[in-house]
């Protein structure tokens, strides 16, 4: 299992081009196998730090669902809006959960 957890900070007239964006690759990943992976994004209190948290059975359905085409449009898009370093990714060692996560 591979858990990742992305956190960036976007420009104020960003925000909401980034959530469209994200709105059109979830529905994509709707459209997936649930039991292979989990993806939810979250906008934090300051209302343009975003946080990504994905949870994916396996490297190989990880790399099937980052190349997805509506995917890979909104990194591209949220990569040209100016993240001016704030973009990180953590991936971190499960150690347990109160619900079977995958």
């Amino acid at each position: 299992m591979i858990t990742v957890k992305v956190t960036y900070t976007v420009k104020p007239e960003f925000v909401e081009a980034n959530k469209e964006n994200i709105s059109r690759f979830l529905i994509d990943f709707k459209k997936l196998n649930p039991s292979e992976f989990r993806y939810n994004v979250y906008l934090q209190e300051d209302g343009i730090t975003f946080l990504h948290f994905s949870t994916y059975k396996n490297e190989e359905i990880q790399k099937q669902i980052l190349n997805i085409p509506s995917f890979k449009s909104f990194q591209e898009q949220r990569d040209k809006s100016g993240l001016d370093n704030t973009h990180k990714v953590e991936v971190l060692n499960y150690v347990g959960s109160s619900f079977d996560v995958l």
